[in-house]
């Protein structure tokens, strides 16, 4: 590490802090909060599916409590245009001429929710594509660059497509981790009745600054990853890609597997639960806790594998398991 250790367990405090304050918000899904925490400290972006009422736009909204980064929530409906996420120009008058002047949208924010992402048209839903690639946007041939740190948290209801358009592959892989929430454990259900039908909660309070999570950041890049686990990874990836060499017989319901990003975003994933977890190197332990959220989206089936009743999380832990990791 190029930081001075003091400096390093002070950074590591405050992530700690930060997941300690979303917990006291997001009750029973520890795990949850975890993969959120890692996708932000990796620098990537997040898609959050569970079905509806299981808080996940309050757990963006908890985030961004327990943190000083500036926040916005877009809700995605049909009719939203790319315009009204990525700004627009706008003709003013100035000392008497006539002069067009860039209006910023809701996307020029550090932790942009983008809310049931997958109830706009495709052509909005591209206008986020550059925006998460490149931390920019275009407009009338011009860039502007986006606030750093920058990350998008979607959400999407995956029983209910009924008016939904489907996410483009290209927009999916852009997707460092796709973290799935599951109905809480009955205990954990009554902790949340009881929570949220008294008196109001107490606010969460700020504990990471934008200059502290663009240093973590950093430090993640640093964190060390041996060589044979590297090449573990890159089998495990291409493992997932049917008819080509390495292809594993559980990828046999995929039709398209993960590509060469799938494979990076495995390694910064698991470098950013290794410094959470106050190590310097990434293990083994940490790819396999995140191969499904960084695959499960990467990965499309067969239209034949529904109906056989396999699912990318069942693919992915078969070629987890074959893997030997």
């Amino acid at each position: 590490m190029t930081s001075p250790p003091g400096a390093v367990d002070a950074l590591l405090a405050r992530a700690h802090a930060l997941e300690g304050q979303i917990q006291r918000r997001i009750l029973g899904q520890p795990s949850v909060v975890r993969e959120l925490l890692v996708t932000l400290l990796a620098g990537g972006h997040a898609l959050v599916r569970g079905v509806p009422g299981l808080a996940k736009t309050l757990l963006a909204r908890s985030l961004a409590e327990a943190t000083h980064l500036s926040f916005k929530r877009v809700q995605f409906t049909p009719d939203l245009l790319p315009s009204d996420i990525t700004g627009s120009e706008v003709l003013d008058e100035v000392d008497g001429r006539r002069l067009l002047r860039f209006l910023p949208g809701p996307v020029f924010v550090h932790l942009l929710l983008a809310d049931e992402i997958n109830r706009t048209a495709p052509k909005t839903q591209a206008a986020l594509l550059e925006a998460m690639a490149e931390h920019q946007v275009t407009v009338g041939g011009t860039s502007h660059r986006l606030p750093e740190p920058f990350c998008v948290v979607a959400t999407q209801n995956p029983i209910e497509q009924e008016g939904t358009y489907p996410l483009p592959e290209a927009q999916l892989d852009r997707f460092l981790l796709c973290i799935r929430v599951d109905y809480p454990a009955e205990q954990d259900e009554v902790r949340v009745l009881q929570a949220t039908t008294g008196a109001p909660a107490d606010r969460l309070e700020p504990v990471l600054e934008a200059q502290e999570l663009l240093q973590l950041q950093r430090l993640v890049r640093e964190v060390a990853v041996a060589e044979s686990l590297v090449k573990d990874v890159a089998r495990l990836v291409r493992s997932s890609r049917p008819g080509t060499a390495g292809a594993a017989p559980a990828s046999a319901p995929v039709a398209w597997g993960a590509g060469p990003r799938g494979g990076q975003a495995l390694l910064l994933a698991a470098k950013a639960r290794a410094l959470l977890a106050g190590r310097f190197a990434a293990s083994a332990e940490d790819v396999r806790a995140l191969a499904l959220p960084v695959l499960r989206h990467r990965l499309v089936l067969e239209w034949s594998a529904a109906a056989e009743g396999v699912d990318a999380d069942g693919v992915v832990q078969a070629l987890l398991d074959a893997s030997g990791l």
